[in-house]
């Protein structure tokens, strides 16, 4: 229970956890810092297994100094010293003490299974890192330490607090390293580790990492902001006096039992402050801050009624993080006040249970065992995050693509939602409606179609903001849109919409590949499925390939001629199908019959590529022409584009037919859905009203307009208006312009094509 109004003095700008071991007092001893730590919250016989930890890890690293010259087992020592503060279990401190001899000495990961358990050796496997394993870069080294580490954290969050606290010491001495290498040390901390710190909410850690990659990274910076804080903090300390005395005789006025105490804001929180808003440090008034720590959630409400008594609160500065907590599970009302002489005072109200969770996060589940509702969801959350992350590593193809998920989703500011049946979602600041369909289904993402917002029908890519109600439309037949890349926020729809982007184009190369290849075949009298499993093994090991569903692919995509695949898997082995099939290949390339087959022949070949319209971004529509179903078609393969579908009459391809190579049959599905483009180009009156008259009985036809431009005016009686409208197919079409044809005023309404020939043949 706290005290009545008792007071501290303001708390360090660098709290440090780190009070180590001296290196010449065995961690073992009585004395030792480590063993202070943990003999009064562990059993004997705990502490002797943490006492044969240390011993083995001594034994382990004996001979070895650090760079700081100090004998290396003052690392793992200090790491467990870190973690007995935060009073975590047995196994994490025989970890942290282990986390180094499988990857830096000669123990195996089986002699630490054997002699301390499988939980041990799990531990310390999540945080050893792969430097056995070659990789292409440094980077791509790093990001897949990464990624094993955060996908061991996911079955074990412990994983990542030895981590954390490993980091944490190899910050508190940077020092020794060259200035490079603490600099992109420092980076990396501040990249990743400070961030999953503050999403685990693990307060301290957060801010010591954060202070100490600044001093890192901006040393100049760090001393002049230090000296300049510890002059204010001498001038300022009258004025913080008063506040505190008036803070707390209001609260024993009103029977409030509390524990005020001064707050000065870290180093890097400031340091961001001044530089995000080009401010002097004369002007961030709010350096210090209060913090009231009452008994219960009741009391906070209370306390905050007290101080708005006392000190006019300014508008638009309170938030309330109890009914709404942040996503690492912090709660505390704070309340931005007028404080006397005019200066805003910041004040944090919490209880003595939220004030535990605020400083140690999900460590508060061994720290303080306790079934409150408040430990419980914050437990949730953590469980609820960290699965996400094994959803985003199912979906993501490397570690860099996942390290580069990650970063995404530990962003400190959210944003809070609610979905339509009342619940609250946590999001990154700047998230869009399709984020929020992703966070609530990856099913609900990939068929969203609209977003109400507060009841409003509003763009998917609208950003969301706090307190908005978001309500997902779908449809059963839509799909992920590449263009969602360029506004989605969270590593979850990222990777989602990645995922299907890149199974469509697998696919549908190897469906295009197959039939062009199976085209070739025929037209040498060789049926496709006569080419025996040994012919393409040795096409396999001739190109240099993977697998078969490789080759055709890059058939599909025009990095490869289907011609040439043919011949080359006949010449392999031409007796194991049709005798002739070699003189056929043969007698291809030496009469030139490529043109009589594939340009002149009145024969359909036997396998004609059936257009749906809904492929995807290897199967495109030509602009220049915009064929839609019920138009003959021909198709082109483009060695960036893939296969681009033209019109048989489209005036950019003439030429292109004479290169029988470029081009193959395809046929339009009879059972499509989806709505096509098609440009129209009218002549009309310049009379007022007519784009509305026309756009009015597009609409009625059931087309969508997609675009529209009119010609610049010059004041005669007509004027030209091209509409690029979408519809089913010719027949569509043709009762769409019979239908603007009867509009009295339209003198003249046609097709157009062959307005950007290069952009589908090039």
């Amino acid at each position: 229970m706290p005290k009545t109004a008792t007071s501290k003095p303001a708390e360090s700008s660098t709290p440090s956890l780190m009070l180590g071991a001296s290196p010449l007092l065995p961690a073992d001893s009585e004395d030792s810092a480590l063993t202070l730590r943990i003999k009064h919250y562990l059993k004997p016989e705990d502490v002797a297994l943490v006492w044969e930890a240390y011993r083995f890890a001594f034994t382990a690293h004996d001979g070895v100094t650090r760079k700081t010259g100090e004998p290396y087992i003052t690392h793992p020592v200090s790491v467990a010293c870190i973690l007995a503060d935060l009073h975590m279990d047995v196994p994490t401190l025989l970890a942290a003490l282990l986390h180094d001899v499988v990857e830096d000495t000669d123990i195996s990961s089986a002699e630490v299974k054997e002699k301390f358990g499988a939980q041990v050796a799990d531990l310390v496997d999540g945080v050893t890192k792969l430097d056995k394993i070659e990789f292409q870069s440094a980077s791509q080294a790093q990001a897949e330490n990464f990624r094993k580490m955060l996908l061991a954290m996911s079955q074990d969050v412990r994983v990542i607090l030895v981590k954390l606290a490993d980091r944490l010491h190899n910050m508190q001495t940077l020092d020794a390293m060259k200035p490079e290498k603490r600099r992109r040390i420092a980076k990396e901390t501040l990249d990743i580790y400070a961030p999953i710190a503050n999403r685990l909410g693990l307060n301290l850690i957060y801010q010591e990492l954060e202070d100490l990659s600044f001093k890192a990274i901006y040393p100049m910076r760090y001393r002049v902001l230090t000296k300049v804080i510890k002059s204010a903090r001498g001038n300022r300390k009258e004025v913080i006096s008063k506040i505190l005395e008036s803070i707390e005789a209001k609260l024993k006025e009103a029977h409030i039992e509390a524990e005020v105490t001064g707050r000065e804001k870290h180093l890097y929180s400031i340091y961001k402050k001044m530089a995000g808003k080009t401010n002097a440090f004369s002007q961030i008034y709010d350096i210090y801050g209060f913090r009231i720590v009452v008994k219960d959630l009741p009391t906070c409400y209370l306390a905050l009624g007290t101080l708005h008594s006392l000190y006019k609160p300014i508008p638009g500065k309170f938030k309330d993080y109890i009914a709404i907590p942040k996503a690492n599970g912090y709660q505390s009302l704070h309340t931005t006040l007028f404080g006397p002489f005019g200066t805003p005072i910041e004040v944090q109200i919490r209880s003595i249970d939220m004030h535990n969770v605020a400083n140690a996060g999900v460590a508060a589940h061994w720290l303080y065992k306790s079934s409150d509702a408040e430990l419980t969801a914050l437990q949730q959350q953590t469980h609820q995050w960290l699965q996400r992350l094994l959803e985003i590593q199912t979906e993501s193809v490397d570690s860099l693509e996942f390290l580069e998920h990650i970063k995404v989703d530990l962003f400190p500011d959210e944003v809070y939602v609610f979905t339509p049946k009342g619940n609250i979602l946590a999001l990154p600041r700047g998230s869009t409606a399709v984020d929020f369909a992703y966070a609530v289904h990856t099913d609900v993402g990939n068929c969203c179609v609209a977003v109400k917002i507060n009841q409003e029908l509003a763009p998917l890519r609208t950003e969301l903001n706090n307190g908005d109600h978001v309500e997902i439309i779908t449809a059963a037949l839509s799909k992920p849109n590449a263009a969602w890349l360029n506004y989605v926020k969270t590593g979850k729809a990222r990777s989602h919409i990645r995922h299907y982007l890149k199974t469509i184009q697998s696919e549908e190369p190897k469906y295009i590949g197959e039939r062009m290849l199976n085209q070739a075949l025929r037209a040498m009298r060789v049926e496709p499925e006569d080419i025996y499993e040994k012919q393409w093994a040795k096409l396999i090991s001739d190109y240099g390939v993977k697998s078969k569903q490789e080759i055709l692919a890059d058939i599909g995509l025009g990095k490869r001629q289907s011609v040439m695949v043919a011949h080359q898997l006949l010449a392999t082995d031409s007796s194991a199908v049709n005798p002739d099939a070699g003189n056929v290949v043969s007698k291809l390339f030496s009469n030139n019959l490529f043109g009589k087959i594939f340009g002149k022949s009145s024969k359909k070949p036997l396998d004609t590529i059936t257009i749906r319209g809904s492929e995807g971004m290897n199967v495109q529509f030509a602009a220049c022409c915009r064929p839609i179903p019920g138009d003959p078609i021909l198709g082109f393969i483009n060695k960036d584009k893939g296969l681009i579908i033209h019109t048989h009459d489209c005036p950019a391809i003439g030429k292109f037919r004479l290169d029988p190579e470029k081009w193959l049959d395809v046929e339009w599905d009879s059972d499509n859905k989806r709505l096509f483009k098609v440009n129209l180009k009218m002549v009309v009156e310049n009379k007022p009203g007519m784009l509305a008259m026309i756009a009015s009985v597009i609409a009625d036809t059931g087309s969508n307009i997609d675009n529209v431009s009119m010609e610049e005016a010059d004041n005669s009686l007509y004027t030209g208006v091209n509409f690029t409208v979408q519809v089913r197919d010719r027949v569509h079409l043709a009762d769409l312009m019979r239908t603007i044809r009867k509009i009295p005023n339209v003198v003249r309404i046609n097709r157009a094509k062959g307005a950007a020939a290069s952009n589908g043949t090039k």
